[in-house]
């Protein structure tokens, strides 16, 4: 059953397993029926005959005329072309649409002419020889080109394998050779050249393409002469267990492995996810639901929200500078009504209003509206369960009081019109979530992974329990092994792992279920928190197991702490490493005459050391003497992906982060 035939929205309660009083297992049936036939390849092409003038994208235009269509260079070294990076977005279209703040339009696409698109590319990617299951990656930016392509792809019965734009050329050719992908769309001629010398290497990559060279305008004239039949036969093939998708982890540890998912996972995915979140996908009202994607499509969460807009016929707009000032420019032109954020944005949010504020002489009085926001979002969390009355008629008022001065201009931040976020990646925290609720944006919290297509818990409407990352999605059983461990079993669950030396994918077992490495547990209704990772726990000197995640998350929250990483594995006490935010250090220096201070010194500043050991105090109140933070040092310079520190999920590379700075961490023990 497709989730738009469904009239009501529904909110089913877990069905809870207990093991001596304690909640080990929780269940949600599913809201749609799986389906048996079909695949993603049908969704333009349903949407098109379904409701062909329903605008299901809208396009970014830059005045880049054509796009530079390419002259027939061979595909291996790219086309000709102007040879530019387009820095702001997506080339192409000179049509209306609403102003951007950049100097570009958006111009809308109708289901009808975005079908047409992909009609055209999958006719491409035949003529030019691919095969049903053959291969495709792709390596760019949110771009409108990369969700053009990837419906493409599927029509024409292949397989799409994302690759980070971020991503080495090591890392590339690895992901290349694993796949044995035989073609590679890439957004710029610069990636091109880089992976140029590479390609003897990749013996089965036959062809290139270069979104920023026009060769989607290419592969659209190269299908001409094919039948529009050719693609109803690809399409007609493909089924719920046809593999769909390759998405490689991002390698915490070891060499990243491709997880296959097929066209089945996504749609337990999504069908369900679009059903459960009705406030944005279904509800009804006088603004049109729409998002702008600018988190990586190549990570599953982003590709996820993407397909579940295009089935629920959702607007969607593609931003792919990362870059604060082009963030902000086209939310405040595209203006979406919901975004799907990691927490890592929202403490950024938070945190800028914060130092806005205080610039301004008014940090008291932020700081006065973010204590009202807190109290308004947990009394609301108390009604919504029947535990409280809800907000008092003097904290409406004060809310009230505060909407224009403080939260107002959050949410015009975002664009003025956002009144969800879906927030996944790591846990967001109860302080953030009861704030951003009690000022207008209610935060739909999940927690899932590349192996289980995304989310497989999330924040149930209007029954939200902050801190936590909800009920488990509709089709989805949540269990707590004896030790600890998350284990999951659904229609989302990938096949297995990829692997060319077995001929192909290695089932993960016969039972269904999924050990998730995570450490979690379930509340008396089925709420899941999680607390850290299986093979993070660390384990001191005296025996005290140590779980980091949640010291780490509270102080990545500060305003002048942008990554933390907690050391404690056999020795004598825990200690941390901290780097510093350099929007929010340079604030603090303005506010505290420190300009004169060198950036080599700024790190053993006395006043600096003050504040952070204030914020390393307030973590400690989450845990025991035993597993609280004793010493810390503060590093000169930052955790990157370039280094090797972080995977392009941000998630800490520990081993790798434990060898750069280990002089760092030995001084922690000195006595």
């Amino acid at each position: 059953m497709s989730p738009l035939d469904r009239s009501e929205p529904l909110l089913v309660e877990p069905e809870l397993k207990r093991l001596d009083g304690t909640v080990r297992e929780a269940y949600v049936p599913p809201l749609v029926t799986p389906g048996t036939y079909g695949s993603l390849a049908d969704i333009p092409f349903d949407n098109a005959d379904h409701e062909p003038g329903a605008v299901v994208l809208s396009r970014k235009d830059h005045g880049r005329g054509d796009g530079g269509r390419a002259d027939g260079k061979d595909d291996r070294g790219g086309g000709a072309g102007d040879g530019r990076e387009d820095t702001n977005g997506s080339g192409g279209g000179n049509g209306g649409g609403t102003p951007a703040g950049d100097g570009g339009r958006w111009r809308d696409v109708t289901a009808a002419e975005f079908a047409a698109e992909v009609l055209a590319v999958a006719k491409g990617l035949i003529a030019e020889g691919l095969m049903p299951g053959d291969r495709i990656a792709i390596m760019a930016r949110t771009t409108y080109e990369w969700t053009l392509l990837d419906f493409a792809a599927w029509a024409a019965g292949l397989v799409t394998v994302p690759v980070y734009p971020t991503s080495s050329v090591f890392q590339t050719r690895w992901i290349l050779q694993d796949s044995g992908a035989v073609a590679l769309a890439v957004e710029t001629s610069a990636q091109a050249a880089a992976l140029g010398p590479e390609l003897d290497r990749i013996p089965d990559l036959r062809h290139m393409w270069v979104f920023d060279k026009g060769h989607m305008e290419r592969l659209a004239e190269r299908g001409r002469d094919v039948s529009d039949q050719e693609v109803a036969v690809r399409r007609g093939v493909l089924g719920p267990d046809t593999l769909a998708t390759l998405i490689y982890t991002s390698g915490t540890t070891g060499r990243p492995k491709g997880c296959a998912l097929t066209h089945g996972n996504f749609f337990a995915e999504v069908d369900n996810a679009i059903d459960l979140l009705y406030p944005i996908f279904r509800a009804k009202t006088d603004e049109e639901a729409s998002t702008l994607l600018f988190l990586p499509l190549a990570h599953v969460f982003g590709r996820m929200v993407a397909i579940a807009c295009m089935r629920a016929r959702i607007r969607v707009g593609h931003s792919p500078s990362f870059r604060t000032e082009d963030l902000l420019a086209d939310l405040k032109s595209f203006r979406p009504t919901f975004l799907l954020l990691i927490p890592y944005v929202l403490e950024k949010v938070f945190n800028t209003a914060r130092a806005s504020a205080e610039r301004m002489g008014r940090a008291s009085s932020f700081d006065r509206a973010a204590a009202v926001a807190r109290r308004y979002g947990e009394a609301l969390e108390s009604q919504q369960h029947g535990t409280g009355p809800g907000p008092t008629a003097f904290l409406r008022a004060a809310r009230t009081f505060y909407d224009p001065l403080v939260y107002r201009r959050i949410r015009n931040a975002l664009g003025g019109r956002v009144r969800y976020v879906i927030c996944g990646g790591s846990p967001l925290g109860r302080r953030l979530a009861a704030f951003f609720a009690g000022a207008g944006i209610d935060v739909f919290e999940g927690y899932g992974m590349t192996e289980t297509t995304a989310a497989v818990t999330v924040t149930p409407p209007v029954r939200p329990r902050l801190g936590t990352v909800g009920w488990p999605l509709p089709g989805t059983r949540v269990r707590i092994a004896a030790d600890g461990e998350v284990l999951l079993h659904g229609g989302q669950i990938f096949r297995g792992y990829w692997d060319p030396q077995a001929g192909g994918v290695v089932p993960t077992g016969p039972d269904g279920w999924f050990a998730t490495g995570d450490i979690g547990r379930l509340d008396e209704e089925g709420y899941l928190t999680i607390t850290g990772r299986k093979k993070e726990i660390l384990v001191t000197d005296s025996g005290k197991n140590v779980a980091p995640a949640p010291l780490e998350n509270w102080l990545r929250s500060h305003p002048l702490i942008a990554q933390a990483m907690v050391v404690g594995d056999r020795r004598p006490y825990v200690t941390a490493l901290l780097t510093l935010d350099p929007e929010g250090i340079t604030h603090w220096r303005q506010m505290n005459g420190k300009h004169a201070v060198p950036a080599e010194l700024l790190v053993d500043d006395p006043e600096l050391l003050r504040v952070l050991q204030r914020a390393v105090d307030e973590a400690n109140r989450l845990v025991s003497r035993p597993e609280s933070i004793r010493r810390f040092t503060v590093l000169p310079g930052g955790f990157t992906e370039e280094a090797g520190h972080l995977t392009p999920s941000m998630k800490l590379r520990r081993e790798t982060i434990e060898e750069a700075f280990s002089a760092e961490i030995e001084g922690l023990y000195e006595r």
